[in-house]
């Protein structure tokens, strides 16, 4: 009994909801209930019915929500295992006719969750070596600006 107090007293600054909340919580609510068919029975009082409805909505509700609260950790923590450890890039060799598209059937490299670095809107690749390649420069620029420097070296031999 003095270690469920303790745990009880301990679980108050555990966030979630702990086995020893639960079932303290469980019995406050069944203890709740036993009162108010005493007192229904003793008064015959059509509030007891509504209160004791009102009381077991809520008993279920806090059940339902620890529940919830349960299988999201357990997601959470089976998203955080992630993949297995020999997955780091796998081919997919699909062919063209299997993806709808012209294009050759050539191997393309699969990302997997560690090449991938978090970002605002998700996940973006890890750029590597072969990612950033620097364009070949074509010589003179061609823009507005060098037509725009044409017309002003036209107007001088005037």
């Amino acid at each position: 009994m003095a270690t469920f107090l303790t745990d009880l007293f301990e679980s108050i600054f555990t966030p979630g909801p702990t086995p020893t909340l639960l079932v303290a919580t469980n019995a406050a609510f069944a203890a709740l209930q036993a009162v108010l068919l005493t007192l229904l029975v003793a008064t015959y009082s059509v509030h007891f019915i509504v209160l004791s409805f009102l009381c077991g909505g809520l008993w279920w509700g806090i059940n339902w929500f620890a529940a919830e609260v349960k299988a999201a950790n357990e997601k959470e923590r089976d998203k955080e295992a992630g993949p297995p450890k020999n997955a780091n890039i796998e081919r997919d060799t699909r062919s063209a006719e299997d993806s709808g598209t012209e294009t050759e059937g050539a191997a393309m490299p699969v990302q997997s969750a560690k090449q991938l670095k978090r970002s605002e809107g998700g996940l973006m690749p890890i750029p590597t070596d072969d990612m950033l390649r620097k364009r070949r420069s074509l010589g003179e620029v061609s823009g507005t600006d060098s037509e725009w420097d044409k017309v002003e070296n036209e107007g001088d031999d005037l």
